[in-house]
């Protein structure tokens, strides 16, 4: 019975019984009541406050529903306003009609809500309080502005010697579902009028509910002393992961294990903490580091994932407690072992041959070693040959190029004959001896074999460099493509392929892997680690998001972007992002990484 109790207790039972209530207050709103207890109540109380009962019950009943998902991720203040409206929602019931029935559920509701308090502490977003004074402040002058319109335009059905102070008292009392002074011609046309002013009310009221629930955006951004000691552990540690460099990206938060010696980095996306790559720093202090960023997960009610972790990375996830799903491979070439020669590079031959025909000539520089006019070259074309207004990309994109603090990566270009810039690949360092390809862009027109001679002459001259490893991209489900086409495959595994391609279609999810597996790289499994199957959909979500798969309109972009904090690193227009080796079946300009 304990148990039973217990789990009620839970904020994901809290949640689904608070959404239950609202549903039963906002369809109680619109019921007729038992006409013996209306009477009754009409008796007792002016005729205006079963009418303000009635909008009243329904903005609570949706507001509650609002309040399920907030309560689901243990949200303190989702708590404090679910509590409260609960108490309103049992005297509205009253109010309306002596729903005792109604007014019943919303009492154990409150008993349930007192005695599940110690399992909601998550923290609200800090900024959240002041934007929901905001809409408190703002919105019911907005909200009053647009009822007086709407009656000041809409007047057939107002009786004749309406004022413009009437309509102006009318919205004022219609947002609390009160009644005004305007005399109306028909019964319909004062129900209109009042449900149109109630809407505009309990829209209000939704919207700062909205504000005060909005997921945290995080502490604060990577700050300057952060972003040193990222890069120390990078300068010991860095070769353990070819995404760790990913890591100094702008828009990241990053929380350190309780040592230093180790750290995850990360991004709140709509409720969802999402890392990726490997923890930073060293391997055996990597479990306090996820604990530490489980423990902010918890703090603020978000919810754990990550994408891109190798092997050695998810074992460390999933023994916190966290669930791993493979979800593809990373392509590494190796300077010892590639090679053109053979029959199974003869595809990659043929492209080279035709780029060199076409007269391209390609060169590789360090970063620091471009002179500022060809960085700033290189960086207007990225943005001009790029595909959409934003950058994709984030587990495996820096979302900048040719900045001093990269000066450790690698560029090649290759230009046309007359030196104009043709295309260019940009590799952020991985370790002391590594590469790990995060850009590449070419013009729109460019000839097939291009992205090949870039990466075959990268790998012809890459001793020079120190560098022995290159990793070239991430390739979902791989290995369905590549056991799915082979002689003897099993009808589910044809089915998930068949899947697969069709999705290709509106994704270059085949196309991602055929323009890795010419190269015959090795293939490194990348893991996806969430926290359960309920999550997914939101993990999903936020993956979308982050890799800008899923973009919101330029207009909301500008209007939610958070300035910058003092002491963040410099912030700058983002020009780059993941990159994909030329494919036949390529788009021309098109990023994915």
């Amino acid at each position: 019975m304990s148990g039973w109790i217990g789990a009620l207790r839970t904020p994901l039972w809290v949640s689904r019984i608070v959404f239950v209530v609202g549903a039963v207050s906002l369809a109680s709103a619109y019921l007729p009541a038992i006409d013996a207890r209306t009477h009754l109540v009409n008796q007792l109380i002016p005729d205006s406050f079963p009418a303000a009962a009635t909008t009243g019950g329904a903005a609570i009943g949706v507001l509650l529903i609002v309040l399920s998902r907030g309560l689901r991720r243990g949200k303190s203040r989702a708590w404090w306003l679910a509590l409260l409206l609960t108490v309103l929602a049992t005297a509205i019931h009253l109010l309306r009609g002596l729903q005792a029935e109604q007014a019943t559920l919303c009492l154990v509701l409150i008993a349930l809500l007192v005695a599940a308090r110690r399992n909601f502490t998550a923290r609200p977003d800090p900024r959240s309080l002041r934007r929901m004074l905001a809409v408190l402040t703002l919105g019911p002058v907005l909200a009053v502005a647009l009822g007086w319109l709407w009656l000041t335009v809409d007047r057939l059905g107002e009786a004749p010697g309406t004022t413009t102070a009437d309509r102006l008292a009318q919205a004022s009392l219609g947002l609390l579902g009160i009644p005004g002074p305007i005399d109306f011609v028909s019964t319909r046309s004062e129900a209109i009028a009042a449900v149109g002013l109630a809407v505009l009310g309990a829209g209000v009221i939704l919207l700062a509910v909205v504000t005060a629930l909005a997921p945290s955006g995080g502490p604060h951004r990577l700050t300057a002393e952060e972003d040193a000691r990222v890069r120390a552990l990078l300068d010991e540690w860095g070769w353990v992961d070819s995404l760790g460099y990913f890591a100094t990206r702008d828009d990241r938060y990053v929380a350190f294990s309780p040592t230093g010696r180790s750290a995850v980095s990360y991004r709140v996306i709509g409720g969802v903490s999402f890392s990726a790559g490997d923890p930073l720093g060293h391997p055996d202090d990597w479990p306090q580091a996820v604990a530490a960023w489980l423990e902010e997960t918890r703090s603020y009610g978000w919810a754990p994932a990550n994408l891109g972790a190798s092997e050695r990375g998810a074992a460390v996830f999933h023994q916190a407690g966290l669930e791993v799903l493979e979800v593809g491979d990373e392509a590494i070439l190796h300077a010892s072992d590639f090679t053109l020669e053979g029959r199974p590079m003869r595809v990659v031959r043929q492209a080279i041959a035709r780029a060199e025909r076409s007269g391209l000539v390609v060169t590789v520089h360090r970063v620091a070693d471009l002179p500022v006019d060809v960085r700033e070259d290189l960086r207007s074309r990225a943005i001009a040959w790029r595909d959409g207004s934003i950058e994709r990309g984030f587990a495996m994109a820096l979302g900048r190029f040719g900045q001093e603090r990269d000066d450790a990566g690698v560029v090649v270009v290759a230009r046309h004959a007359d030196g104009v810039v043709a295309g260019f690949l940009s590799f952020v360092p991985w370790g002391d001896d590594g590469l790990s390809l995060d850009l590449m862009r070419r013009e729109p027109e460019s000839v097939n074999g291009l992205v090949e001679l870039m990466v075959s002459t990268l790998m012809d001259g890459i001793e020079p460099l120190g560098v022995n490893k290159v990793s070239l991209n991430f390739s979902a489900f791989r290995s369905v493509f590549a056991r799915g086409e082979r002689l003897g495959a099993g009808p589910i595994l044809r089915a998930w392929r068949a899947v697969l391609l069709w999705a290709s279609k509106f994704a270059q999810i085949e196309a991602l892997y055929r323009s890795n597996v010419k190269y015959r790289p090795e293939w490194v499994p990348r893991f996806l680690v969430y926290g359960d199957m309920t999550d997914l959909p939101r993990v999903a979500t936020a993956v979308l998001r982050a890799e800008a798969l899923v973009v919101a309109p330029d207009w909301w972009r500008r209007f939610s972007r958070k300035p910058s904090r003092a002491g963040a690193v410099e912030e700058i227009p983002e020009v780059s992002g993941g990159a994909v080796p030329e494919s036949p079946l390529d788009v021309p300009g098109r990023v994915q990484r």
